[in-house]
């Protein structure tokens, strides 16, 4: 099961130690997704990574930094709706819909499904599926390996997404709190 980290939308203090700490303790992907910072903010922050970071990071909102510093792919959401031309990394995209990932889902390596259960990081953001629901989906193989549970994700909250058969989880407010950092710690036992 992949383990997927998300950034926080703004800049804040404490992204560059959070993001050297989740790629040093083995997770699969960082997703650095910061729609309220500039593209100078990322900049910096991709440049004080080592090559070998950059490598598992997948840009949100800032395309042109794909190239530049050989990052691992490139996630289409509402601020960037088209791939650049001659791209061939990894693509990812985000799906709040069983509908979604079905027209989606053989154009892409992953996508992400949200919520599932409430949000930590959006309050009010509440979780768009039932258990049948998910079960559903399940029993059709619409839930696979392609779809990463996103949306109120917690480590104690893994082995339910398991038996759905998602391919993996993705944090972004579950994983800024200090005790998910103590668990990382851990990451082999949640995969």
């Amino acid at each position: 099961m992949k383990i997927i980290a998300i950034t926080l939308p703004k800049a804040l203090d404490e992204d560059l130690y959070l993001m050297q700490t989740l790629l040093d303790k083995g997770i699969d992907t960082l997703h650095l997704r910061k729609p309220l910072a500039d593209v100078s903010y990322c900049r910096m922050l991709l440049s004080k990574l080592t090559p070998h970071h950059r490598a598992k990071i997948i840009i949100h909102d800032y395309p042109e930094l794909y190239n530049e510093f050989s990052l691992k792919g490139i996630h289409i959401n509402k601020n960037v709706v088209a791939l650049p031309e001659g791209y061939n990394g990894l693509k990812t995209r985000s799906c709040h819909s069983v509908e979604e990932v079905l027209k989606y889902k053989g154009e892409y390596d992953y996508l992400f499904l949200s919520p599932i259960f409430n949000s930590i990081s959006k309050p009010g953001y509440q979780s768009a599926f039932t258990h049948s629901e998910l079960c559903h989906a399940s029993a059709q193989g619409i839930i696979d390996a392609k779809v990463i549970a996103l949306g109120g994700v917690t480590f104690d909250r893994i082995s339910y997404l398991k038996e759905l058969n998602f391919g993996g989880i993705a944090m972004m407010g579950g994983i800024y709190h200090i005790d998910a950092l103590h668990m990382i710690d851990e990451i082999d036992k949640y995969r």
